[in-house]
């Protein structure tokens, strides 16, 4: 489950490419997870959705924040994103308690949610200074 994928630079600063590369790495890797835990356990298929879209909206939300019409909707999108990042948080914490990830894979997905989380705040901390 393992990605270390990147995308070709299109931010400004080296903070915001850094955020827009590992919030599309961590959406790869929360896709893969999806994919291996349908094979797992179809019964839980409501909540896997909800991790997925969860992850996914982080990147999402990162990348929507590059064209953000003001200082505010940049921070509004990446607030959105922060909040999507906790969601993922909740599920990846749920699943190990369910047994449904080992100590090892969960160490490395909740490592990188909880990366995301402190650049997100970061960066959002950073851009209401500088407005």
């Amino acid at each position: 489950m393992d990605n270390k994928s990147t995308i070709p630079s299109t931010s400004k600063t080296a903070n915001e490419n850094i955020l827009l590369q590992k919030s599309f790495a961590f959406a790869i890797r929360v896709v893969k997870l999806y994919k291996y835990l349908m094979g797992k356990d179809r019964s839980l298929k409501s909540i896997f959705e909800q991790f997925l879209d969860a992850g996914t909206s982080v990147g999402a939300n990162v990348s929507e924040a590059q064209s953000a019409s003001s200082k505010k909707d940049f921070v509004n999108k990446l607030l959105i994103s922060l909040k999507e990042s906790r969601e993922s948080h909740f599920w990846l914490r749920l699943f190990f308690a369910i047994e449904l990830l080992t100590k090892n894979e969960f160490k490395s997905m909740i490592t990188d949610c909880e990366e995301l989380e402190k650049l997100l705040t970061s960066s959002i901390k950073t851009a209401r200074r500088n407005s």
